[in-house]
């Protein structure tokens, strides 16, 4: 079963990644200061992904939307980060957003629509 899955992946990967690119949405549009501002406060935050994942997907589609510079970590391919997205997040599911306040304390999330709906509540608006 879990051969089946990777065939399947394997097999539809490419074209995820396709229909990901042919539409990607247009980026919100901010004042220089502002942009500045939540680039700043992006530099807080860690999207944990795979690359081919529908989920993961749908939160990058909405960072570019939301024009956000969030770095994106490969929880797929690289060990170090699906190790420390299981050991300090306490699960290898994807997407996780790591969050990190100004106090240094970490907040992990991990479902794609709590995510987005932190990052609409947050960024949407700013």
């Amino acid at each position: 079963m879990k051969y089946f899955f990777k065939l399947v992946r394997l097999i539809l990967g490419p074209f995820m990644l396709l229909h990901e690119q042919m539409t990607k949405p247009k980026g919100l549009v901010r004042a220089a200061a502002d942009q500045a501002r939540v680039d700043a406060e992006c530099r807080q935050l860690a999207l944990y992904q795979f690359s081919t994942c529908p989920f993961s997907i749908k939160v990058r589609q909405e960072l570019r939307r939301l024009a956000l510079k969030v770095e994106l970590r490969d929880a797929q391919h690289s060990t170090e980060n699906r190790q420390t997205l299981l050991t300090q997040g306490g699960s290898s599911k994807v997407p996780c957003l790591k969050i990190t306040d100004e106090e240094q304390k970490t907040r992990w999330l991990y479902d794609s629509r709590e995510i987005i709906a932190y990052l609409q509540q947050r960024f949407a608006a700013a």
